[in-house]
C-alpha cells in the first residue's frame, strides 16, 4: 500500500489541480448543474472501476484534492490506495456532499484517475515480465507537458522505476549531442571535465563504432538504442567483457510487450519505454450516484 499524495510534491499537484478546475469551470462555473439544482441539494455515491480485467489504481488522492478544492465541505472517503490492483466493479472511494459540487468535481477527478491508472496498469504489465530477469523498467521524458511528476509517480505505482526527471538532473548524451560534438568520445571527454564527479555519464549509441567509443571512454551507462536482439546481445557481451559490471546497460527504442522478454534475456540492466507515458490507454472508471 502506498502513501498516496505524499509522493507527489504538494506545490506541484496544487497547481495542476487548480489549472484543471479553471480549465473546466472557466469564469461561469457549471451552468447546467447550477440551473437544475438548488444550493442545498445533497448527493452521495462512489467511484467504481469499469475495466473488465481490473486496473492498477493511481490518482485517488488527486481526485480527493479536486473535490476538496471545489468544496471543502464534501465528505470524501478513500477505500483503495494508489498502487493497489482494483477489480472490475470495485469501489475506490465514496463521497457525500452538495450535488453541484460533486458534479463539478466528477470529470476532472475521473480524468486524473483514468489517465494515471492507465499508465500504472501498463507499467505493471511490463514490470511483471522484466522483473523475472532482474531488469528494471523505466519511463522516458515523453510525457504530457506539466503532468510529468504525476505520470512518473504512476510508473512507480505500477512497479516501474523513474529515469531522469528532466534535463537538469541527469547527464544523457544523445544522437544530436554526439553529432554536434564530433563524436561519442569528444562529447564524453568534454562533459567529464565540467560536471561533478558524483554525476554518472550516460550515452546513447546506435552503431558499433559509437559503442566502441563509449566503452573506450568508460561511460557509466550505455543506452543501446533501437537494436534488434542479436545486436543487443553482442553489445552486452562486449560491454561486459571490457567494463564488467561497472557499466549499467540500458535498452531503448520501440520496445513492446511482445518483444520485452527476448530483450530482457540479452543481459541488459534497464529497459526504458516511452510508451508507458505517451501511449497508455486511460483506464475506465465511473462516478455514480446512489
Amino acid at each position: 500500500m502506498r502513501d498516496n499524495i505524499s509522493e507527489i510534491h504538494k506545490e506541484s499537484y496544487e497547481d495542476i489541480v487548480k489549472r484543471a478546475i479553471a480549465e473546466d469551470l472557466g469564469a461561469y462555473g457549471d451552468i447546467t448543474s447550477e440551473n437544475i439544482f438548488e444550493e442545498d441539494n445533497i448527493s452521495r455515491g462512489f467511484i467504481i472501476c469499469k475495466e473488465t480485467e481490473g486496473a492498477v489504481l493511481c490518482g485517488i488522492s488527486l481526485a480527493e484534492y479536486v473535490f476538496k478544492t471545489i468544496d471543502p465541505s464534501v465528505s470524501f472517503k478513500i477505500l483503495k490506495n494508489d498502487g493497489e490492483i482494483i477489480k472490475n466493479k470495485e469501489k475506490i472511494c465514496t463521497f457525500h456532499g452538495k450535488t453541484m459540487s460533486v458534479l463539478k468535481s466528477e470529470r476532472i477527478s475521473l480524468n486524473f484517475i483514468g489517465h494515471l491508472s492507465g499508465i500504472a496498469t501498463l507499467t505493471k504489465r511490463f514490470a511483471d515480465i522484466a522483473s523475472g530477469y532482474g531488469v528494471k523498467v523505466t519511463e522516458t521524458r515523453k510525457t504530457i507537458p506539466n503532468l510529468r511528476l504525476p505520470e512518473k509517480y504512476a510508473v512507480r505505482c505500477g512497479g516501474g522505476f523513474n529515469h531522469r526527471f528532466g534535463l537538469f538532473d541527469g547527464v544523457m548524451i544523445k544522437d544530436n549531442h554526439i553529432l554536434a560534438a564530433g563524436g561519442v568520445s569528444q562529447a564524453i571527454e568534454k562533459i567529464r571535465l565540467r560536471i561533478p564527479h558524483t554525476l554518472k555519464i550516460e550515452v546513447e549509441v546506435k552503431t558499433e563504432e559509437e559503442l566502441e567509443q563509449a566503452i573506450k571512454s568508460r561511460a557509466d551507462i550505455i543506452m543501446l538504442d533501437n537494436m534488434d536482439c542479436k545486436k543487443l546481445k553482442d553489445a552486452v557481451n562486449k560491454i561486459r567483457e571490457e567494463l564488467g559490471r561497472t557499466c549499467i546497460i540500458e535498452a531503448s527504442g520501440g520496445i513492446r510487450l511482445e518483444t520485452l522478454e527476448e530483450i530482457c534475456k540479452t543481459g541488459i540492466d534497464i529497459v526504458s519505454v516511452g510508451a508507458l507515458t505517451n501511449s497508455a490507454k486511460a483506464a475506465d472508471f465511473s462516478l455514480d450516484f446512489e
